[in-house]
């Protein structure tokens, strides 16, 4: 492990040229810088594929300072172009760390940026929305960089699914539950139902926390057909179709939305979170829209209409469906923060998604229920 920092430069398409220093990868690396306001939870945000493309700014100011480990791994990779924080902190102390998150980053490819006035960055972002940017650790001249950034392509015009979707079907068995405040892995429960993930990049404890709320899970790959789906539902090998998060801007998927018309034709169930959430509704025909810098944090309050509750969630996300769409749709949750919709229940559907992440990971656990909402919607359409 290797505790020496080096030079880095950024430049963002505002103009503005900043100096820092490097951990991880020695790289250069184009992306879209968001912030993201968790207190702990590194590992399980770079890992996330929901990330793909972006620079995630964290606004706690120490970072590293648990190390990494493979049980925390909510992919197989890290899939963010890089992480910026105020204060890197190589010397790791936990028991589960299993190697220094500097290790981890070189391994992926990833950019680590330290010793940069974070918060600065945040309210750049904030004041003046998400924006794209450029990061090297190999070239110091601000109009070098600059030429690379506007010759390459902006996040909204790149099919991410394509690079983070799993490319061959698989069984997923494992489940989690928490001890002592220790997360584990257990074997999953008797499924009551069984479904179908379509992964647009999904999280693997979306994945475990369906599987403990007793529904079988088969994740398929994007390029998934709903003509298949459909026969299987009809045979009742599948009770129902789960649409994952994952990243970039929803409108770039054409194929994917196609296919879903399809499936919300046939009647059959469907939970979306996240991206899913956007793509059932650009496929009922209203479109996303960006939000100015996004939700990104494990500390959002989001208002249950139906309970009258305020649960602390999860979120990230840079685009949101739009409030016309409560013309076929009642609204579940609600963003406290500015009023944007968290979640839809479709009228005369059997359909129902939300913005923010029940599954945390990082962050509260608060919306969890919503997992066994889907399972008891299957088996009311089953009746």
């Amino acid at each position: 492990m290797s505790n020496t920092l080096r030079q880095a430069w950024i430049y963002l398409e505002n103009g503005t040229f900043l100096e820092a220093k490097s951990f991880g990868a020695d790289t250069t690396s184009v992306g879209e810088i968001v912030f993201n306001t968790s207190l702990s939870g590194y590992q399980e945000i770079m890992s996330d594929p929901s990330y793909a493309g972006q620079f995630v700014t964290f606004t706690m100011p120490e970072i590293g300072n648990v190390g990494v480990n493979a049980e925390d791994m909510e992919s197989t990779s890290a899939h963010a172009k890089g992480m910026i924080v105020r204060k890197y902190q190589a010397r790791y102390s936990n028991f589960r760390a299993e190697e220094s998150l500097s290790d981890f980053l070189t391994q992926h490819n990833v950019m680590g940026i330290c010793d940069i006035d974070t918060r600065y960055l945040t309210k750049m972002v904030r004041d003046e929305g998400a924006m794209m940017m450029v990061a090297s650790s190999e070239i110091s001249s601000k109009e070098e960089l600059k030429a690379i950034l506007e010759k390459a392509p902006r996040i909204e015009d790149i099919n991410y699914i394509e690079q983070v979707s799993t490319k061959k079907a698989y069984i997923h068995q494992s489940a989690t539950y928490s001890e002592k405040g220790i997360f584990e892995y257990k074997k999953a429960p008797k499924s009551e139902a069984t479904i179908a993930v379509i992964d647009f990049g999904v999280k693997r404890n979306i994945l475990n926390e369906i599987v403990n709320a007793k529904i079988g899970v088969e994740v398929i790959p994007n390029d998934f057909k709903a003509e298949d789906l459909i026969k299987k539902y009809k045979a009742q090998s599948i009770d129902g179709v789960f649409l994952s998060n994952g990243p970039g801007d929803p409108l770039v998927l054409k194929k994917e939305q196609e296919q879903i018309k399809e499936l919300i034709k046939a009647k059959i169930p469907i939970f979306g979170i996240c991206l899913g959430h956007q793509l059932l509704s650009i496929a009922h025909g209203y479109d996303t829209f960006k939000l100015k810098f996004g939700h990104h944090g494990g500390n959002h309050p989001v208002k249950n209409q139906q309970t009258g509750l305020v649960e602390i969630t999860a979120q990230n996300h840079n685009y949101n469906v739009p409030d016309s769409i409560i013309e076929i749709a009642d609204v579940t949750h609600t963003n406290l923060f500015d009023n944007t919709i968290e979640g839809l229940r479709y009228k005369d559907e059997p359909i129902f998604s939300v913005q923010h992440h029940p599954e945390a990971s990082p962050g509260p656990k608060e919306s969890a229920y919503i997992f066994g909402t889907f399972l008891n919607l299957m088996k009311e359409a089953r009746k």
